[in-house]
């Protein structure tokens, strides 16, 4: 969807962007900047959850697998 967007659209969005926010527009784009800079932290740090849980998982069971089972 967002691969058939056009320069003319862009330009028209813009256009709209100007009309509906006028002299808050820059107060509007640094508080969507922010916000996708504590999206993508907050990604970061879910992604290192897991890769942690995920190499304790590891290290078990390489632990378990030199133990004799019985």
């Amino acid at each position: 969807m967002l691969a058939m967007i056009g320069w003319q659209e862009l330009v028209v969005i813009g256009i709209v962007a100007v009309l509906i926010f006028g002299r808050r527009l820059p107060e509007v784009g640094r508080s969507l900047g922010q916000g996708l800079v504590e999206f993508k932290k907050g990604l970061k740090g879910v992604k290192k959850d897991v890769r942690e849980a995920a190499d304790e998982v590891e290290e078990a069971a390489s632990d378990d697998e030199g133990q004799p089972r019985g």
